[in-house]
C-alpha cells in the first residue's frame, strides 16, 4: 500500500440549512387519519425500531470485520484498474480501436466509481491502506489531485455534493441528484416523446463535465458562502442545476445570479482544467517527439482519449444515474435523522441494486450494484458490501421493506422514463414515520471527510 501524505489539508466545516419543514406547510400530513394505498401498507405495519436495531447491528458487525482482507481486495481492484490504464496508454498511439478505447474508459471509470468513491467515503479509514484514506486523498493541491484521482469533478466539491448532501438527503428536497426534479425542464417540454429520448441520449456522453462537475462545484461554493456568513444573491436558486451552458450563456435572472456564486473562470481553471490538461494534453504530448510521425501518433491518441471519454461517460450514466430513479422508488418531502429507522428505510426504498456477487460482475458495475448497502452504510469497503448485501436483503424481507434489485438495463429504461416524463417517482407517506426520526433542525457535519461521525 502507498504511504499517505503526512499533512492532509484541513477539512471545511459545512453547515447545511434545513428546508422548511413540510409538516408545517402541508396540512394533510398532520392528519394521522390520512390513508395510504395497499402499495404502501407495509409502511404502516413496519416496526421501525426493530428494523433499525437489526440494520445497525449488522453495520457494526461489518465494520468490526474490516481488516487485511479489505486491503488485499482493494489492491486487487487497483491491479485491474492499473492493467486497463497500462493497456490504454501503451496503445493510444495506434489508430482508434475498441481495445484501446475500452481500456482507457475503464481506467477512468474504475478510478472514480471504485477507488475514489469508497476512499472518499472513508471505506478504508479503519485499515492500513496507505494513501487510500478520506483524510487527504486527492485533496489540497492540483498535484495531489492528479496523483490520486483526477477527473472532471473537483474532489473537495464532490465530497460536499455527494458524500454529504446526496447521501444524507436521498430523495429529499435537498438532494442535489434528484433526477425527477433536475430533469423537470425535459419532463415538461412540449415536444414529441421520441425527441425527449434523443435529448437524453445526447447528454449521456458529456454529462460529467457538462452537468455534474458544475453542480458539485456549485454546492461547494454555496457551503463556503454560508460558512463565511455571506448571503446568497437574491435571484439565485440553489435548487436549480448549473451547467456549462448556464454559466456561459445565462438566460434567466437566476442563471445570471448563479455566475456570482459559481464563477465561470474559477470553474474552468480550478475544476475542469486539471483533468483537461493532464489527460488530453500532457499525457499524449511525448508522442509529438517521435521523429517523422509524432503529430500523427499524437492525433491518434487524442481521438482514442476523446472516444474513451465518451464511453466512460455513457458507462457511468448507465450505472450511476440509474441508482435512484424509477417508478418503483420513492421520494420524500422532509428530512430525517441519520442512522434512524426512517433513514435506513429511505436509503433502501429510494435505491436500486443490480446483479451482484462476484468481483468481475461488481467491477463491471463499478460496485454501484450495491447501492442499497452503500447508502445504508456509506463508509464500508467494497468487500464488506459484498458480504453484507445478502444479510441486509434478508432483514428487509423479514420486515417487509421493499428491496429493489434488477438488471442495470431495466433500471436504465426506468430512469430514462422518469427523465422524459413517461413515469414518476412514488411519493412516500412520510406522515407514517416515527416523529422522533424527523430532523426538524436540519442535518450538519463537522467535516467533508469520511462518515458523518467525524
Amino acid at each position: 500500500a502507498n504511504v499517505a501524505a503526512s499533512s492532509p489539508p484541513k477539512a471545511v466545516s459545512i453547515p447545511v440549512e434545513p428546508a422548511t419543514a413540510p409538516w408545517d406547510r402541508i396540512g394533510s400530513k398532520k392528519d394521522t387519519g390520512t390513508t395510504t394505498g395497499d402499495r404502501d401498507e407495509w409502511v404502516r405495519n413496519l416496526d421501525y425500531g426493530g428494523f433499525a436495531k437489526e440494520v445497525t447491528a449488522l453495520g457494526k458487525e461489518l465494520q468490526k470485520s474490516s481488516g487485511p482482507d479489505d486491503v488485499e481486495h482493494l489492491n486487487k481492484i487497483l491491479d485491474w484498474r492499473n492493467i486497463a490504464c497500462a493497456l490504454g496508454v501503451a496503445t493510444m498511439w495506434l489508430d482508434p480501436n475498441p481495445i484501446t478505447i475500452a481500456a482507457l474508459s475503464t481506467w477512468t471509470y474504475a478510478s472514480w466509481t471504485m477507488v475514489a468513491h469508497h476512499t472518499c467515503h472513508g471505506g478504508y479509514n479503519r485499515v492500513d491502506a496507505g494513501k487510500y484514506n478520506s483524510r487527504g486523498f486527492a485533496l489540497g493541491t492540483v498535484t495531489r489531485r492528479i496523483a490520486d484521482w483526477c477527473d472532471w469533478m473537483q474532489p473537495e466539491a464532490w465530497n460536499v455534493e455527494h458524500n454529504r448532501l446526496h447521501h444524507y438527503h436521498l430523495g429529499e428536497p435537498l438532494d442535489p441528484d434528484l433526477v425527477e426534479r433536475n430533469l423537470e425542464f425535459l419532463r415538461e417540454m412540449d415536444i414529441p416523446q421520441p425527441l425527449k429520448y434523443t435529448v437524453t441520449a445526447f447528454f449521456m456522453p458529456i454529462w460529467k463535465w457538462f452537468y455534474y462537475a458544475p453542480n458539485t462545484f456549485k454546492e461547494l461554493q454555496i457551503a463556503k458562502w454560508k460558512s463565511e456568513g455571506k448571503s446568497l444573491p437574491e435571484d439565485f436558486r440553489s435548487e436549480e442545476a448549473v451547467t456549462v451552458r448556464t454559466m456561459l450563456w445565462p438566460n434567466t435572472k437566476a442563471e445570471v445570479a448563479g455566475q456570482e456564486v459559481v464563477n465561470p473562470t474559477d470553474f474552468f481553471s480550478k475544476v475542469l482544467a486539471p483533468f483537461l490538461v493532464s489527460r488530453f494534453i500532457l499525457l499524449p504530448a511525448p508522442l509529438l517527439f517521435v521523429p517523422g510521425v509524432g503529430p500523427t501518433l499524437f492525433g491518434h491518441a487524442i481521438v482514442n482519449l476523446v472516444l474513451a471519454e465518451f464511453l466512460t461517460n455513457i458507462h457511468g450514466f448507465i450505472t450511476i444515474v440509474t441508482n435512484h430513479a424509477g417508478d418503483d422508488l420513492y421520494r420524500f418531502d422532509d428530512e430525517v435523522k441519520p442512522k434512524s429507522g426512517s433513514f435506513y428505510v429511505r436509503q433502501i426504498v429510494s435505491s436500486a441494486n443490480y446483479a451482484t456477487g462476484t468481483d468481475p460482475i461488481d467491477f463491471s458495475h463499478g460496485w454501484l450494484n450495491y447501492q442499497i448497502e452503500h447508502h445504508v452504510w456509506p463508509d464500508l469497503s467494497m468487500l464488506q458490501y459484498q458480504r453484507g448485501a445478502p444479510q441486509l436483503k434478508a432483514i428487509c424481507e423479514k420486515h417487509g421493506v421493499p428491496y429493489v434489485q434488477e438488471s442495470v438495463w431495466t433500471r436504465l429504461r426506468k430512469t430514462v422514463d422518469i427523465m422524459v416524463g413517461k413515469s414518476s417517482m412514488r411519493e412516500f407517506p412520510t406522515h407514517l414515520e416515527p416523529a422522533t426520526d424527523k430532523a426538524r433542525t436540519g442535518v450538519t457535519w463537522k467535516s467533508t471527510n469520511g462518515s458523518i461521525d467525524e
